[in-house]
């Protein structure tokens, strides 16, 4: 089989499998404590929908209003260069279908899904790991910053690998997911008219809705419109789109959080040094480990029931989520004293 077909054949361990990890460890402490993805365990507050968002068609005027909030709240020139999706996995083939088939080039280390969706589009993939390699590609593909790493790739330079791209009809993508906590100056959100990149948000992981299944992809009007007629009618769910337009507005929660997960993300980098695990890199959603102790600490937390990211291919890599309250912050305490046998106030 091709490394193409393979990379379409293949669907990769994610994360946020509780089921998997209670089959890995049938004996663990409940409830178990997920900290596997990079999804903010602290929700935009729930509120109340019309009932008509569950009992009629969503309207087409409401997911306009929704793409113009998305626009405001990410730079974007305007609401028509933003197309709202049922999250950005289901964009990830149709956006890698905007050129004809030919060499598709991902950064890696980063998220499994961009060579799947690649391949699936009939691209011939290659996962490469230096930044210069996308130029050689039809379609290059990033994560800005990137997962599991949180390596940020500065503005300047994707503008001119975009401008590469479209000199000779490729086509740039970069995802976004994690950029309400990065470095928003590195956005190229707002450069799609002139650039001609293609940009991915997600909605769920920031405002910790997940189940929610909301992203975009922002892209100048003219591919706006093809993504948008891909989709079809009624792409986003009634629920979605009233909670998506109420949490873009909403700047004052959006300023809190981030402030909030900056200092949590501090706090937990400090429990994991003072157990002899220091932090190589991430976002304030998640922290990027690398030891030659991943193993054993994958199994130990699982043990005591607490699910973290670990890598197959990458066996001294680790990536964990924020604990979402002081409970769940003492218990990865609790496990690591009986790793490294250091009291956690010592």
């Amino acid at each position: 089989m091709a490394r193409s077909e393979l990379f379409a054949a293949s669907v990769v361990d994610h994360g946020g499998s509780l089921v998997r990890a209670r089959a890995l460890f049938p004996q663990a402490r409940e409830p178990w404590i997920d900290l596997s993805t990079g999804i903010n365990p602290h929700s935009y507050p729930f509120f109340d929908v019309p009932a008509t968002a569950f009992t009629r068609l969503p309207e087409a005027s409401r997911a306009a209003e929704l793409a113009a909030v998305a626009a405001r709240a990410y730079g974007v020139p305007a609401g028509a260069n933003v197309v709202p999706a049922p999250g950005t996995q289901i964009l990830l083939p149709r956006v890698a279908a905007l050129v004809p088939a030919g060499r598709a080039r991902v950064l890696s280390p980063t998220y499994a899904e961009h060579c799947r969706a690649a391949a699936l589009a009939g691209h011939d993939v290659s996962e490469v790991t230096d930044f210069d390699d996308l130029f050689e590609a039809d379609l290059a593909v990033l994560v800005n910053p990137n997962n599991p790493d949180g390596r940020v790739v500065d503005r300047a330079r994707l503008l001119a690998l975009a401008e590469a791209m479209r000199r000779k009809g490729g086509l740039l993508v970069v995802d976004e997911a994690f950029m309400d906590v990065g470095p928003t100056a590195e956005s190229v959100a707002g450069d799609v008219e002139q650039g001609g990149p293609v940009v991915l948000r997600s909605f769920g992981k920031f405002f910790g809705l997940a189940g929610l299944r909301l992203g975009f992809a922002v892209a100048a009007e003219a591919v706006a419109r093809q993504l948008a007629a891909a989709l079809g009618p009624w792409a986003v769910a009634g629920p979605a789109l009233e909670y998506g337009i109420a949490a873009l507005a909403d700047t004052d929660w959006q300023n809190d959080m981030r402030a909030r997960l900056e200092r949590e993300a501090t706090a937990l980098d400090g429990v994991l040094a003072r157990h002899g695990l220091p932090v190589s890199g991430g976002t304030s959603l998640f922290r990027f480990l690398r030891t030659t102790a991943a193993a054993e600490i994958f199994d130990l937390f699982g043990r005591h029931g607490i699910l973290i990211r670990n890598f197959a291919e990458r066996p001294h890599e680790l990536r964990i989520g924020l604990p979402g309250s002081v409970q769940e912050t003492n218990r990865i305490e609790q496990a690591l004293r009986t790793w490294s046998g250091i009291e956690p106030h010592s």
